[in-house]
């Protein structure tokens, strides 16, 4: 009698967990993105300019919780909350900054204020 009673409680308890991973997934607000640009220097990460215009300005964008510059691939890698802003939201943010994201070209007026080693 005491197994019969276990086994719908296994079966309830096995359906729950199954359930709450199904939606825990569904559910998932954090995404990656990387992004194409155009770099001229291969010292952008360390650059007064470039280097705090990623590292502190993009992160300060709604969002954004990591960013990643890879110079030799011209990519930037974007880790960001889905429910708080979008890709091209994103891309905005960065053409402000003065680089090209993807399909969107930099903003001339921010292009403008790049140091000269830092201009494709």
């Amino acid at each position: 009698m005491k197994t019969l009673v276990n086994k719908p409680l296994f079966f309830l308890f096995a359906l729950f967990c199954i359930t709450t991973t199904v939606m825990a997934q569904q559910g998932k607000t954090v995404k990656t993105a990387t992004i194409k640009t155009a770099i001229s220097c291969d010292h952008c990460k360390v650059c007064e300019t470039c280097g705090q215009l990623f590292n502190q300005k993009l992160l300060r964008e709604k969002g954004i919780q990591m960013v990643e510059l890879n110079e030799e691939a011209m990519t930037i890698k974007v880790v960001y909350n889905s429910k708080k802003t979008d890709l091209t939201a994103i891309k905005q943010a960065i053409s402000k900054l003065g680089y090209d994201a993807d399909e969107v070209k930099a903003d001339p007026a921010a292009y403008k204020k790049l140091d000269g080693c830092c201009k494709a």
